[in-house]
């Protein structure tokens, strides 16, 4: 090949002839962008006839046969390349094949270099020191020192979120060993799901190990939103982006919807499409009953993943997990791979906490790791802040008393109007008509403390009173309603007492349903009646005008107290008479 036909490549520094140049360039380009490098190299400077962008001063190239043929070659390539750049490593391999040395570089040539964004994928020669920073969040290889929850803008919830199902507790249930989801998630075959739990159970957290086992393995693209911020626009331009996805890389995107109930039914409607084709793998996080805040039509093309209260042994491998990446102690214990940080900062005292302080976080945040975790930031926060404040080089120790000064009270899961209003409603319902006036009592402190209307209690007890009470003690829905007008009176918390003491009423109170099952048989016969309802019987109809009592109106009605005896008289239609609604049937002709 003549020297004056060559090209030379700026990526791989070898010479093509100006037919094959183009064609070599789209495989080279490619290829430098699959191994996770920028395809391109700083040129060595351009003629003078066409200047570089950059301001960069030409530079001669020796190494080729003919210098005029050379910068023949370059004149065509550098109009269509130069503003290629390369990386470090890519300049030094270009440098040495040319026999240029670094100092004959243009001091703005290398200022544009220094100025390039670095690659969306780190290769594996970049140094540890130029990784981007990870967070704690990745359970790291020395226990971090205590002194960063201080400095740590993120509660330590956040800070501390597992990465792997390795370190995800308390849902075995869920995404255990042996079960159909946990298989699929280490198959990367994620399918659309709803994961429905109470607050702090991990919803969030197993949505972001599926984010970072897909970027790890880079078989999906991971996208979140909130329903609470995010709009139908930016949901269809997530949409619109993961058809691109699709089509171009044949990726698919995975779309991670935080409380996704707080999306209407025509927003969530949005995703449908979607989803039937497998545009988008949806993940939904909720704290509500699907059943009442999802779409059905969206719901049939999901799975229902149910996360459970955490138990307090899940609570407690968090915990233990938490202070042993935070480097804290448990006092009366000696962990050998937990390095003491008075040996790596010496201004820095050790931090020990009480096995009974963790005990304590565990049966008090009622099963919501977010909560635990972060009375354990507040509580070693607060003891380190005094110690900061006396200036003593003494230990740090968290106690019991420290942790419950900072929870106060029991934190009590309870939804006034969600799935949790319900369900303790009818167990206080239940737990009455059962005559168990403990579960009763039980059901009514869990509502009430809980921060329900008193009102609403009282209500539903004037309604047990006629339902399950009846007539086996009249008396029962005088004692409700005045429950009621009491609570209207003094509110909370005075009036708990006086709910108390009807609950307990109506507990004790014999039962009977004779009413309540006369009047469903009533609602049950109208509601099944074949054809026209049947017509009042003349004699039982108010006759007021005169030409009414010339239709028949009221005629032959027997006035009851105009007789000393019992009246014969027919009260229902000819269609049911001999019909007994407290023992008649649906089936009953």
């Amino acid at each position: 090949m003549a020297a004056g036909d060559s090209v030379r490549c700026p990526v791989c520094f070898r010479d093509f002839t100006n037919e094959d140049i183009n064609g070599h360039l789209d495989v080279c380009l490619l290829e430098g962008a699959s191994d996770g490098t920028p395809s391109s190299t700083v040129e060595s400077g351009p003629p003078d006839a066409k200047k570089c962008r950059t301001g960069a001063d030409p530079v001669s190239v020796p190494g080729s046969s003919s210098s005029s043929s050379m910068a023949d070659s370059r004149s065509s390539s550098s109009a269509m390349f130069s503003l290629f750049q390369s990386n470090k490593g890519k300049l030094s391999a270009g440098e040495q094949s040319d026999g240029v040395s670094g100092q004959q570089k243009s001091p703005t040539a290398s200022a544009f270099s220094r100025g390039l964004k670095r690659p969306l994928r780190e290769t594996s020669e970049t140094p540890q020191s130029q990784q981007p920073d990870a967070g704690i969040s990745k359970a790291p290889k020395e226990p971090l020192l205590t002194r960063a929850l201080l400095a740590s803008n993120k509660p330590l919830a956040e800070a501390l979120r597992p990465n792997t199902l390795e370190e995800y507790f308390g849902q075995n249930k869920a995404v255990g060993q042996q079960t159909l989801i946990r298989s699929l998630l280490e198959s990367q075959e994620i399918p659309s799901v709803i994961l429905w739990g109470p607050p702090g159970c991990g919803k969030t957290t197993l949505a972001h190990i599926i984010a970072s086992a897909s970027k790890k393995k880079g078989t999906a693209r991971f996208v979140t939103l909130s329903a609470t911020s995010a709009s139908t626009s930016e949901v269809r331009e997530v949409i619109k982006q993961a058809q691109n996805e699709l089509r171009l890389c044949k990726r698919k995107t995975i779309l991670f919807i935080d409380e996704i109930h707080r999306f209407n039914k025509s927003q969530q409607d949005t995703f449908l499409p979607h989803v039937e084709c497998g545009t988008v793998t949806l993940i939904g996080a909720t704290t509500e009953n699907p059943s009442f805040q999802v779409n059905a039509a969206l719901l049939s093309r999901c799975r229902v993943l149910v996360l459970e209260k955490l138990s307090v042994e899940a609570m407690s491998s968090i915990l233990n997990r938490a202070i042993a990446m935070l480097g804290i102690k448990i006092r009366g214990q000696d962990f050998k791979n937990v390095k003491d940080p008075d040996q790596t900062n010496g201004s820095e005292p050790q931090v020990y906490i009480e096995q009974k302080a963790l005990d304590t976080i565990a049966f008090l945040c009622d099963g919501d790791a977010r909560i635990g975790l972060n009375s354990l930031q507040l509580a070693v926060q607060a003891q380190m802040s005094l110690q900061q404040q006396r200036r003593s080089p003494q230990e740090v120790l968290v106690t019991e008393e420290h942790i419950k000064e900072g929870l106060q009270r029991s934190h009590i899961l309870y939804d006034k109007a969600g799935e949790e209003h319900y369900n303790c409603i009818s167990a206080l319902h239940k737990s009455m008509r059962g005559s168990h006036e403990n579960a009763s009592l039980y059901w009514l402190g869990r509502m009430l403390e809980g921060g329900e209307d008193p009102l609403y209690v009282a209500r539903r007890l004037v309604r047990f009173a006629s339902e399950d009470v009846g007539l086996a003690d009249p008396s029962a829905l005088t004692q409700a309603v005045s429950a009621f007008q009491a609570c209207h009176f003094i509110g909370m918390p005075e009036c708990e007492v006086i709910l108390a003491q009807c609950v307990i009423y109506l507990a004790r109170a014999p039962k009977s349903v004779e009413i309540y099952k006369a009047y469903n048989n009533v609602k049950t016969c109208l509601r099944t009646h074949k054809g026209p309802l049947p017509s009042v019987p003349l004699h039982l109809r108010n006759a007021p005008t005169k030409l009414m009592k010339q239709l028949g109106y009221a005629k032959g009605y027997k006035y009851n107290p105009a007789f000393s005896a019992p009246v014969e008289q027919e009260y229902l239609p000819e269609e049911l008479r001999g019909v007994d609604f407290f023992t008649w049937k649906p089936s009953d002709p």
